[in-house]
C-alpha cells in the first residue's frame, strides 16, 4: 500500500444545504454538487474562503447523488428517488432518462459516467435498502449492487453486473477499455472490461483498500483517478461480513435504527491505469467527515460529504 501523506485543509465553504454527496468540476473550475433538498449548485470562486459563488442550478425533485458533467452543457444526475435525469445546465430543465430497469423500479441510483460513443453506464448501491437506510446494506452485505448501461437513444437500461457489494463510484480508463467500479461494502475497486479479449468480464482492480470508497473522478484522461473514502476499514465489520445471512440481516436491522457519527479519520486516494495509488492523503481528527467525493479545482481538492452543510477544499498533493 502507497505511503499516506497528510490530508491539509485550507478552508471550509458553506453552502446553504445539507449533503453535498457529489463534487464535479468543469471546464472553468467552477464546482457542482448535489443536495439533500434536491437542489443542484454550482459553486465559484473556491480558492477565496469569504467570497465563494453559489448558484442554483435546478431541482430535481428527489436526491440527487452522482454526476456527470456531458460536452454539450449538459449534466446526467443520479437521484435515488426518481432514477437516472438528464439536466440541461443552460436553463435547469430536467427529463427522466431511466426509471426502471427489467420491469423494477429504479431507485438508489448512485454514480454515472458517459463515454465519447454516448454510452451511460451507471451503478445501483443496493435492490433491498433505500439511500436513507444505506447503512443497512453495509452491515447485512446483501450483494445487491449493479453496474447498469444505457445506449444512445435508449430509455431502456441494460444489467451488466450484479452482486455488487454495494456498488458506487465509476470512472472510465484513459481508453475507455473498462471501467473502474468502487465497491463501498468490500473496500475494493473493481474492473469491468469494454472491450477486447476480457470484454464483459470483472477482475479486482485495487483490493483491501484501506477504506470503504465512494465516489470516483477523473478530471483529464491523463490524469489520476481520484477515491473517495467515505470511512476507514472497521474490523468488526470485517468479521461481521463472514457471518451466516440470518445473523448479518439481524445486525442491519439494528444498526438502521442506531444513532450514527462518521469517524473524524478521512482520506483520498488516487490511482493509475495500471491500479497503482499514485497518492494516499489522510487525516485522523477531521472536523470535515464522511468525505464521499473529491474532485481537482481552485488550486486543491475539494471534498463532497453526505453527512455535512458545505465542502472542504484541501492542498493539492505535489506532482509525480
Amino acid at each position: 500500500m502507497h505511503r499516506p501523506a497528510a490530508l491539509i485543509p485550507r478552508h471550509y465553504v458553506a453552502i446553504g444545504g445539507r449533503g453535498p454527496e457529489d463534487v464535479v468540476a468543469d471546464a472553468r473550475g467552477r464546482v457542482l454538487t448535489g443536495l439533500e433538498d434536491g437542489r443542484i449548485l454550482r459553486l465559484d470562486g473556491l480558492a477565496e474562503p469569504f467570497a465563494p459563488r453559489v448558484e442554483v442550478i435546478t431541482r430535481t425533485g428527489g436526491r440527487p447523488l452522482g454526476l456527470q458533467l456531458l460536452p454539450d452543457d449538459g449534466l446526467l444526475v443520479c437521484d435515488a428517488e426518481r432514477g437516472l435525469l438528464g439536466v440541461d445546465v443552460a436553463d435547469g430543465t430536467v427529463r427522466v432518462l431511466a426509471d426502471t430497469v427489467a420491469g423494477e423500479r429504479l431507485r438508489f441510483c448512485s454514480n454515472v459516467v458517459a463515454l465519447s460513443d454516448g454510452t451511460v453506464y451507471f451503478t445501483v448501491s443496493s435492490r433491498r435498502y433505500p439511500l436513507e437506510e444505506w447503512i443497512g446494506d453495509i452491515v447485512e452485505h446483501t450483494g445487491t449492487g449493479r453496474l447498469l448501461r444505457l445506449a444512445p437513444g435508449s430509455d431502456t437500461p441494460e444489467v451488466l453486473l450484479e452482486g455488487l457489494q454495494f456498488a458506487n463510484g465509476l470512472a472510465p480508463s484513459a481508453d475507455e477499455r473498462f471501467l473502474i467500479v468502487a465497491e463501498t461494502g468490500a473496500c475494493r475497486l473493481t474492473r469491468f472490461w469494454l472491450t477486447g479479449p476480457k470484454a464483459g468480464h470483472r477482475e479486482p482492480f485495487v483490493d483491501r483498500l484501506p477504506g470503504m470508497p465512494d465516489n470516483l473522478w477523473r478530471g483529464a484522461p491523463d490524469g489520476p483517478v481520484w477515491v473517495s473514502l467515505a470511512g476507514p476499514r472497521v474490523p468488526p465489520l470485517d468479521l461481521l461480513h463472514r457471518a451466516t445471512p440470518d445473523v448479518r440481516r439481524a445486525a442491519a436491522r439494528v444498526a438502521v435504527r442506531a444513532p450514527f457519527r462518521p469517524s473524524g479519520a478521512v482520506g483520498v486516494l488516487a490511482v493509475d491505469d495500471h491500479g497503482e495509488i499514485v497518492h494516499h492523503l489522510t487525516r485522523r481528527h477531521s472536523g470535515f467527515r464522511m468525505v464521499t467525493s473529491v474532485c481537482e479545482a481552485a488550486g486543491g481538492l475539494i471534498l463532497g460529504s453526505l453527512w455535512e452543510r458545505g465542502v472542504a477544499v484541501c492542498e493539492a498533493p505535489s506532482t509525480k
